[in-house]
C-alpha cells in the first residue's frame, strides 16, 4: 500500500461511524487466576461517538506486537515505510509481578499512542478496528491477508494484526509457539444476558478444574457469589458443582458438536454463568 493512500484527510474523519475507535489508554491492572497466574492490562478505549469499552492485554502481546513491527519498518534498513518506533518496556524475569505489570504502564501508554488503526480504502480491503477478532481464510502474498470478520470479507496487511491461530501449514507457526483457545460464556441475570468471548493460552482439548474455571469466571464477570451451568441438549440449565460435573458438562457439548457451527480455536463447551441463589433458572417441572 502506498504512503498516500495510509495518509488520510482530517475531513474523512467525520466520516467516520461513530462505534469507531480513536484512542486507547491502560487505565489498570487486572490479576487473571484462571487457567494461568498472570496480570493483564485494562485498555479503556474511546470511540468517535465518545462511548468507551474495556480490552485485556498481555506483556507478551505487546512485545510480539513491537517485534513485528521492527521487522516490518526497521529504520536499519532504509525505504520508504522505514521509520524509528517508540521504545517499549523490557521483559523482567524476576520480582514481584503486580509491581511489575504497574511499572509498564507508563511506557505503554507512550507506546500506543502512536499505534493507529487501519481503514480499508477501496472495495477489497477490509476494515479493522482494535480488539476484533478476524478468521484467516488464506493468505494473498507475503505482505496480505484475506480474512472474515462482522460477515464482511476482504484483505488487509499482515503488520496490522496479531496472528493468534495460523493458517494451515502457514510458515508463521513455529514451534513451541502459544496456543490460543477462545471461551464463550454468558450472564444470565434478570436484567438480561451478559456475552463474553475469553480467551485463554491453552489448548482447545484442555479440560479445565471446577475451581479453576469458577475462579476465572469469577474475574471475567467481577463477581463472587455465582454458579457455573451448562444447557443439556434439551435446552435447560445443568448447574456444575465439580470436576465430574465439567468432564460431563464437556462429554455432552461434544455429542452437540455437528449441530453448532464454531470458529476452529473456540471450544466445544459453553459456560452459563447464574447467581448462586437463583433457582428460578432451573427448569423445576416435572
Amino acid at each position: 500500500m502506498s504512503m498516500p493512500r495510509q495518509i488520510r484527510d482530517e475531513s474523512d474523519f467525520d466520516q467516520l461511524p461513530h462505534n469507531i475507535a480513536v484512542s486507547a489508554t491502560i487505565a489498570d491492572i487486572e490479576e487473571r487466576k484462571g487457567f494461568i497466574d498472570y496480570y493483564s492490562f485494562v485498555v479503556e478505549v474511546k470511540t468517535k461517538g465518545a462511548s468507551k469499552y474495556l480490552i485485556y492485554r498481555r506483556y507478551r502481546q505487546f512485545f510480539s506486537l513491537h517485534q513485528n513491527l521492527n521487522a516490518k519498518f526497521d529504520p536499519a534498513r532504509p525505504g520508504p515505510n522505514s521509520c524509528v518506533l517508540p521504545s517499549l518496556p523490557g521483559k523482567v524475569f524476576i520480582g514481584n509481578k503486580q509491581e511489575i505489570a504497574e511499572s509498564r504502564i507508563p511506557e505503554l501508554n507512550t507506546y500506543m499512542k502512536a499505534m493507529f488503526d487501519f481503514r480499508g480504502n477501496g472495495k477489497l480491503e477490509l476494515n479493522l478496528k482494535r480488539g476484533e477478532v478476524i478468521f484467516l481464510l488464506r493468505r494473498v502474498n507475503a505482505d496480505w491477508l484475506e480474512g472474515t470478520v462482522n460477515n464482511q470479507t476482504g484483505i488487509f496487511p499482515e503488520s496490522f494484526v496479531k496472528i493468534i491461530k495460523p493458517l494451515p501449514d502457514s510458515d508463521s507457526e513455529a514451534e513451541g509457539a502459544h496456543t490460543y483457545s477462545c471461551l464463550r460464556c454468558y450472564l444470565l441475570t434478570p436484567s438480561g444476558v451478559d456475552s463474553r468471548d475469553v480467551c485463554v493460552e491453552e489448548d482447545i482439548t484442555i479440560q479445565p478444574t471446577y475451581k479453576d474455571l469458577l475462579s476465572r469466571m469469577r474475574n471475567v464477570f467481577q463477581l463472587s457469589d455465582i454458579a457455573l451451568n451448562y444447557r443439556d441438549p434439551e435446552g435447560d440449565l445443568i448447574r456444575v458443582l465439580d470436576d465430574k460435573d465439567i468432564q460431563l458438562m464437556i462429554e455432552e457439548a461434544r455429542g452437540q458438536q455437528a449441530k453448532v457451527n464454531r470458529p476452529v480455536n473456540q471450544f466445544q463447551w459453553e459456560v452459563h454463568v447464574t447467581m448462586t441463589s437463583d433457582l428460578s433458572v432451573y427448569n423445576t417441572e416435572p
